[in-house]
């Protein structure tokens, strides 16, 4: 047997690699990939619209006493202006002192209401969770049943470029939800 030259030795490595990724090409050729819009989902299923709305009457409320907070500071922050020159150093450390107690609070408050950890989205979890549950074990079901590989989700910030309207798969899943579409008008 005659020992390998280095650059007999970068053939057969080469060969060896083409072999391979003509297998993993072949492999990915057989992927089925498909894709799903659950905001479109979810925008059909009767119990988000009441989830929906129940945040938006929240989110409003809140909305209103932040916007009564700001217009309560704007006066006083008038107030202070047109008086300044009328206060003492005192009394006008105190009023810019509670000025800016106002505005903390109001940031305070927005932040216990719409912040990251805030009410809102606490809200939010709690209602949506039961039935985005749903939604994507009904996305599993369609996935496993039409031997679908991947499944990607077009919500939010997901960007595909490009994608067949074959491969949509939100009729599918509203079906597995008993979700009826009317003439299947789901094409997110």
């Amino acid at each position: 047997m005659k020992c390998l030259t280095s650059h007999n030795w970068k053939l057969l490595c080469l060969a060896v690699v083409g072999c391979l990724s003509v297998g993993t090409v072949a492999e990915a050729q057989e992927q089925k990939i498909g894709y799903v819009n659950t905001d479109t989902i979810l925008q059909q299923m009767p119990e988000y619209k009441g989830i929906d709305q129940k945040l938006r009457t929240l989110s409003q409320k809140w909305k209103k006493e932040l916007e009564q907070m700001q217009n309560e500071i704007e006066q006083l922050k008038q107030d202070f202006s047109d008086r300044e020159i009328l206060f003492t150093e005192e009394v006008r450390n105190q009023r810019q002192q509670e000025i800016r107690r106002r505005i903390q609070e109001r940031q305070q408050y927005r932040e216990e209401k719409f912040g990251a950890e805030g009410e809102y989205f606490q809200q939010q979890k709690v209602l949506l969770e039961p039935i985005q549950r749903r939604v994507f074990r009904a996305i599993n079901v369609v996935a496993e049943r039409n031997g679908y590989d991947f499944v990607f989700d077009r919500a939010a910030d997901t960007s595909m470029l490009y994608f067949r309207q074959e491969w949509n798969l939100n009729d599918e899943v509203l079906m597995e939800l008993d979700i009826n579409t009317g003439a299947n008008q789901t094409s997110n």
